[in-house]
């Protein structure tokens, strides 16, 4: 019998895949966020930046962890124990609140 090579999963259809568009949606969705920040600095002045800040480095920071995340997804479903990145949506839910607050913060002080 010829040697199997161990590909990361067998379905390219399967969670990594749907995962990695659903970070990069949220990736997207803050980068189109900072650019209307950016449309708001005439506006609300320079307090503004901090929520561009934020929301920067937050889509940063996804971008830049797909890779690891895509392939801990991968090696998950072939070991068959894939478990959830709660780091990654602490985070990002963090980032979510601090927008949010923010957000408020800069509007109350208009």
């Amino acid at each position: 019998m010829p040697a199997r090579t161990l590909s990361p999963h067998q379905d390219p259809g399967l969670q990594p895949e749907r995962t990695t568009l659903a970070w990069g949606r949220t990736m997207m969705a803050l980068i189109t966020v900072s650019a209307i920040f950016l449309r708001w600095l005439p506006l609300h002045g320079l307090p503004i930046l901090a929520l561009f800040a934020v929301a920067v480095t937050a889509a940063g920071a996804i971008y830049f962890t797909q890779r690891r995340r895509y392939r801990a997804s991968s090696h998950g479903i072939a070991t068959e124990r894939l478990g959830a990145d709660v780091a990654a949506v602490l985070w990002t839910s963090l980032a979510c609140v601090t927008l949010g607050g923010l957000g408020i913060a800069v509007v109350l002080a208009s």
